[in-house]
Order: structure tokens, then C-alpha cells, then sequence
């Protein structure tokens, strides 16, 4: 519940600085990208919006890490889009887009853990601790 409440509040604390910038700050972090996710909650069935970075993109799709900085738990978004792939991605300037969401087969994890740690090796630490493999998840431009 401490890790829970930790995400809560540095995800409210973002969202402030992209309100009180008027969108001028706050999408882009460490270097990433920064994208809002819609996901359906798969209890609740209530839209649920979390900011995300996104250390590369692999053509058209948006690549998301769940990480939940190295916690033994995937985080509550991955769930929800495992329940409903279909989300929305929000970027800077941007309108909401659909998406379709789904996780890197073995192949494509193997050939972007590499592209994704070579410039965040932070991930690697993640990896190390959450004693899971940390799912990488592509976001892909849903069909028009």
C-alpha cells in the first residue's frame, strides 16, 4: 500500500505541473517522453488516466515500461489494459488517440530491453529487483 500511495502522489504532483504550465512543462522526463494512458479499470469499469514515460518508440508504437520502479507487483495500468487493450494516449499537444495496447512477445522484448536500457540503465536495477520479468508494452495506432 506504501508503493501505491507513492505512485498516487507523484502522479497528482505531475499533473499540477502540467495544469499550473499550462502545458508548457511536464512532458518530457528523464529525458522521455511523457504520455497520459487511458485504461478501462477492470473492476471498476471507470476510465483511469496515469501519466507515463516512454523511453522509445518501435515505429508507430509507443513503448511503455511496467516497471513500477522495480516493485514485485505489475502496476494497476497493466492489469486494466490486459483486461482491455483498447486505451487512449494523450501527448503533448496533441489530442487523445486511440490505441491498441498489447505486451512484447519474447522476440521484440529481447531485441528492445537492450534499445531501452543502453539509454536508461535504471531499468536494468528494476529488472534486478522486482524478481518478475518487467513486461514492455507497445502501444500501437488503433485501426482507421
Amino acid at each position: 500500500m506504501k508503493g501505491d500511495r507513492k505512485f498516487q502522489i507523484l502522479n497528482r504532483t505531475h499533473r499540477f505541473v502540467l495544469k499550473a504550465s499550462r502545458g508548457r512543462f511536464g512532458w518530457r522526463l528523464l529525458g522521455m517522453e511523457v504520455i497520459a494512458l487511458t485504461t478501462t479499470g477492470r473492476k471498476s469499469g471507470a476510465e483511469r488516466t496515469v501519466l507515463l514515460t516512454s523511453p522509445i518508440k518501435d515505429g508507430d508504437a509507443i513503448v511503455v515500461i511496467a516497471s513500477r520502479g522495480g516493485d514485485t507487483k505489475n502496476p494497476a495500468w497493466f492489469l486494466n489494459l490486459s483486461a482491455d487493450p483498447n486505451v487512449g494516449v494523450s501527448r503533448r499537444r496533441r489530442p487523445a488517440e486511440p490505441m491498441i495496447a498489447r505486451v512484447a512477445n519474447p522476440e521484440e522484448r529481447e531485441r528492445l530491453w537492450p534499445r531501452i536500457t543502453k539509454v536508461y540503465k535504471y531499468y536494468d536495477g528494476y529488472q534486478d529487483r522486482a524478481g518478475r520479468e518487467i513486461p514492455v508494452v507497445l502501444l500501437e495506432p488503433a485501426a482507421r
